[in-house]
């Protein structure tokens, strides 16, 4: 039955003559034309999905393509999947993609602690700011830290790592431009807090990672922060975005934090 039709098998209303009244022809003409919406509408719907799978898939194998030819080894891709939908999530796995950059930690809790299971292989970065008091989550759920950038942050992730048994990979997040409203160490200070994870919190910090401002060239930047990590002894670069990956590429990255160049633009509410 098709709900709202009015018309069930067996019920429909005949006249003197055996046929169907008019009020009835027209009820089930209203039941097929809602039968066909019906199919319409679910052809429909696979087709956007096979369309929104290809065009993730092939989004990411454009973007794997541009950073291997732009870096011999080529960085690794961070599918930055803060605030996509499920079914966005759910293509770019079905295109193989499992390495994944998430913003908050409750966002990255409804993402991901459903797929774990059913997702082996899943590697998650933190790439949002970090509260002290969400520490013990982030290390129950992220494999990479990448946003400590003070010493409270520093003791608050030791002491969850000891709690939790897991110890998550760490970079520093270095704040190039030195802009007052954005999160991470100034370049000057990277060595100081460096040695406080390391010495104080006994941390094993591999990287750094930056985020240049957005009104500025980000060469200068990228080339910034391998010299800093250069002179500490840091293997890891975490650095450049949709707009800049292959730049970034090119200054030596080990990671690129890419979304909208894979999944599109988000639809303006």
């Amino acid at each position: 039955m098709v709900s709202g039709s009015g018309v069930r098998c067996g019920s429909v209303r005949k006249n003197a003559g055996g046929n169907p009244t008019g009020k009835c022809r027209a009820a089930m003409r209203a039941a097929i034309l809602a039968l066909r919406r019906c199919r319409d509408w679910g052809f429909s719907l696979i087709t956007m999905t096979d369309n929104l799978n290809q065009d993730i898939a092939n989004r990411r194998v454009a973007i794997l393509a541009a950073l291997a030819a732009a870096h011999d080894p080529a960085p690794e891709l961070i599918a930055v999947s803060k605030s996509q939908p499920d079914e966005a999530i759910e293509a770019i796995l079905a295109a193989g993609q499992r390495v994944f950059g998430e913003n908050r930690v409750q966002e990255a809790q409804q993402h991901w602690d459903h797929r774990r299971l059913s997702h082996p292989g899943l590697i998650l970065h933190l790439i949002g700011p970090l509260q002290s008091n969400k520490a013990a989550d982030a290390v129950r759920l992220f494999d990479v830290i990448q946003t400590l950038d003070r010493e409270k942050l520093a003791g608050a992730l030791a002491d969850a790592m000891e709690k939790e048994g897991r110890r998550p990979k760490l970079f520093i997040q270095v704040n190039t431009g030195e802009e007052p409203q954005k999160a991470g160490v100034f370049p000057s200070k990277v060595g100081y807090l460096l040695r406080y994870a390391r010495e104080e919190a006994g941390l094993a910090v591999e990287g750094l990672m930056c985020i240049p401002p957005v009104d500025e060239p980000a060469g200068p930047h990228f080339a910034l922060l391998k010299k800093i990590a250069h002179d500490y002894g840091l293997l890891s670069l975490s650095m450049g975005m949709s707009g800049d990956y292959e730049l970034a590429a090119r200054y030596g990255a080990t990671h690129v934090r890419v979304g909208t160049a894979l999944f599109g633009d988000r639809a303006k509410a």
